[in-house]
């Protein structure tokens, strides 16, 4: 596929190196000569200086006959002149815009649309990381939750403690422990590597265990790996940015929320348009007011501005103050490792979270969401089977008898409004949704052609 993607920066350098590492025919386009230099040393493609909305500079990027245009420059007006640029000169087939303004996205509707700005996949960065935040703040003790089918099946990432009542059994004893409850443990990062789950493998003392089940009965599959947390009651966001004040507009008719935001003019705006939420004028660095605002009495402490090393100093003593539980934004993916798990109990990456809804537009085949798991090594596919046993690989088929790629392993199916939780003997229908795991991303092609009618797998 060939592919053009406005922006060198953070999220379009991460595009384009999942893209680049599955054989796409990418082209980078950016007004930063250096930035273009160190993707096109560390990576098999092209690169284009110049701004991304002007034509002459679209077609050297091979506009003329590209496939694709992924616009994910930082400004919003330029990407949607860009999509416009495309579509009226250059014909190309698909445009996908980031676009942060709230005030365009309330007019989607009406403003992306061949006959106004001609986008056809709207990328809002802060809505996909407030819902990202929004259901670990539902799952207390989670370090990912991932929905699929609309939210019918889920997919949480714990770590098992010491204590559990799996921690030295093996998984296939799952079954035993919950007779009643049907679920399957899709990954796990033991020592920060990857190992793809089998029915005899044993379940380790911090081991981050990938597991999914129907909505429903997450809380039950939980209670086996780890003890349970208490649900959050009190929680504090440092920020009042757009994902600051989006979350808390989420989440305030049922927690005690404050916000602390450093500009006098935002703290008003979100006073005016908040209806239950404190806002606090002043640091989260600030001991004394941190101290003042009973911080050790908050359940969560959410640190939500865009200044990684602000982010990482207010978590650091909110939870040296007391604060139960920390979540941070670390926008430099590099942090993300580094910083997680002791002091700091989540890092949130908006770069993967955001990557995950780009990559859904991108992959060929049948596929509705893609999802990176917590440490960016696999990824939790959704696609949908079409066809029919003559014309697809899947339909009709044993999940026992369907040639996955190495390290791919399939965790439930969704039928209409059922999860089915995968075992050899379950067979595929057409219009099954199958959520499917890959420990090795370099097999998504393979995984794109079993789900795609008409393209032969070997």
């Amino acid at each position: 596929m060939k592919i053009i993607i406005l922006g060198a920066g953070q999220v379009g350098g991460s595009l384009a190196e999942h893209l680049a590492s599955e054989a796409n025919d990418i082209t980078v386009v950016d007004t930063d000569g250096d930035r273009l230099r160190d993707l096109g040393d560390r990576l098999d493609i092209r690169t284009v200086q110049g701004r991304a909305s002007l034509p002459n500079v679209l077609r050297q990027a091979g506009a003329d006959d590209a496939d694709m245009l992924v616009a994910v420059t930082n400004s919003d007006e330029t990407n949607m002149v860009a999509c416009q640029v495309a579509y009226t000169l250059f014909h190309t087939p698909t445009k996908i815009a980031r676009v942060r303004e709230a005030a365009y996205l309330t007019r989607g509707g009406e403003l992306f649309d061949n006959d106004a700005i001609p986008v056809d996949v709207l990328i809002s960065p802060e809505q996909v990381v407030t819902n990202y935040i929004k259901r670990l703040i539902e799952h207390p003790g989670a370090l990912q939750v991932i929905d699929f089918a609309e939210g019918k099946a889920q997919l949480v990432a714990v770590k098992a403690y010491y204590g559990g009542p799996l921690i030295g059994q093996q998984l296939r004893q799952l079954r035993e422990h919950m007779p009643n409850v049907d679920t399957r443990v899709a990954a796990i990062f033991r020592r920060d590597r990857p190992i793809t789950p089998r029915g005899d493998t044993v379940i380790e003392a911090d081991d981050e265990v990938f597991f999914i089940a129907a909505k429903a009965n997450i809380r039950a599959v939980m209670s086996e790996m780890r003890r349970l947390d208490e649900s959050y009651k009190r929680i504090v966001i440092a920020g009042g940015g757009q994902i600051g004040e989006r979350l808390a507009e989420a989440i305030e008719s049922r927690y005690q929320v404050k916000i602390i935001e450093m500009n006098p003019a935002r703290c008003r705006y979100l006073s005016d348009n908040l209806d239950s939420t404190v806002v606090l004028q002043g640091s989260a660095s600030d001991r004394d007011l941190m101290l003042e605002e009973n911080i050790a009495d908050a359940d969560l402490f959410l640190a939500l501005t865009n200044d990684d090393e602000a982010n990482i100093m207010s978590s650091l003593l909110a939870k040296r103050l007391g604060a139960k539980k920390v979540m941070t934004i670390i926008n430099n993916p590099a942090y993300v490792d580094l910083i997680q798990g002791g002091e700091i109990d989540i890092a949130i990456s908006p770069q993967l979270a955001t990557i995950g809804t780009l990559l859904a537009h991108v992959r060929r085949g049948d596929i509705v969401s893609v999802h990176s798991l917590r440490r960016g090594a696999a990824e939790a596919i959704e696609a949908i089977a079409h066809g029919d046993s003559k014309s697809s690989k899947v339909i009709g088929r044993r999940i026992g008898e369907i040639h996955l790629p190495p390290g791919t392993t399939i965790g439930a199916i969704i039928r209409d409004e059922e999860v089915l939780i995968a075992h050899d003997a379950t067979v595929i229908n057409a219009g099954d949704h199958v959520i499917l795991f890959l420990v090795d991303k370099k097999h998504i092609r393979d995984v794109e052609k079993l789900f795609h009618v008409g393209l032969s797998f070997f």
